[in-house]
């Protein structure tokens, strides 16, 4: 851990990325090619208006990708823990 006040170097960070499993629902079709596509995330899956998928480190690309489509709620929570939203196994 960096000492108070030190900017934090590459061997304060964690050995993997935090990975959050995501749900998301739109108003509308969701951009489910663009989510695909973004950096970290996997295991993309659609039901109707809402998509499901998997998040390793940043949510930033995500973010861009849900650019310009009206989201109703965005959920997360760490892949790890079981949740009753997502239910059986993200792929």
């Amino acid at each position: 851990m960096a000492a108070p006040g030190a900017l934090p170097t590459v061997a304060d960070m964690p050995a993997q990325l935090p990975v959050q499993r995501v749900e998301v629902s739109f108003v509308g079709t969701p951009p489910v090619a663009r989510i695909e596509r973004a950096s970290g995330v996997s295991g993309v899956e659609r039901d109707g208006p809402i998509v499901r998928c998997l998040v390793a480190g940043s949510f930033q690309p995500l973010l861009e990708a849900l650019r310009g489509h009206e989201v109703i709620t965005l959920q997360s929570a760490p892949a790890a823990t079981a949740s009753p939203r997502f239910d059986g196994d993200i792929r």
